[in-house]
């Protein structure tokens, strides 16, 4: 995939974070509003706020706050936005994500759905479960979340989501 293009939303990352959201790809309300889960059905922002991330709902376009609570996001898919069964076969760019990553450093790299986090480790779906995991050698520790896309109600579960935040907040072992 060529750098040269511009990502549909820009990643929103900085050294020093305690965590960065990885999800797979902007859907297309997102990509249309320039926000990063700004579907009005995705819970994404409810549950930050649930977990404790946020202090309160906050709306899509105000995601760069979240660098203020030492929080980043990034996707997958930098170039592409959709679905991911829409998606492009090269959309997921696995290398750059490890660049990008490696580059800021953060203590957690959390995946925001096992679609993204299988294309990252190699694996199927199937053979990852949720939770906190080792990333790659040299990499910061994984965790694997529930996607908050309206598309994946039915494997919903709020407890990964409400673990990882135990530990965001300093009241989990990571």
């Amino acid at each position: 995939m060529s750098s040269l293009r511009e990502p549909v939303l820009p990643d929103l990352l900085r050294p020093g974070l305690r965590l960065v959201f990885c999800g797979s790809a902007p859907g297309a309300v997102s990509a249309a509003r320039g926000a990063y889960y700004a579907h009005p059905g995705n819970r994404f922002w409810s549950i930050l706020a649930e977990a404790g991330f946020t202090p309160s709902r906050w709306p899509p376009h105000d995601y760069p706050r979240l660098l203020e609570l030492g929080i980043g996001l990034t996707d997958l898919a930098k170039h592409a936005s959709g679905n991911d069964a829409d998606l492009p076969p090269d959309a997921y760019d696995v290398v750059g994500l490890e660049q990008r990553i490696l580059a800021v450093r953060p203590a957690m790299l959390a995946f925001t759905a096992k679609a993204p986090a299988a294309a990252f480790l190699g694996r199927r779906t199937s053979a990852i479960g949720y939770g906190r995991m080792e990333g790659p050698l040299g990499f910061p520790p994984i965790w694997v979340l529930p996607s908050t896309s309206g598309s994946g109600a039915r494997h919903w579960d709020s407890r990964p989501w409400l673990a990882l935040g135990a530990w965001f907040r300093g009241e989990a072992p990571g």
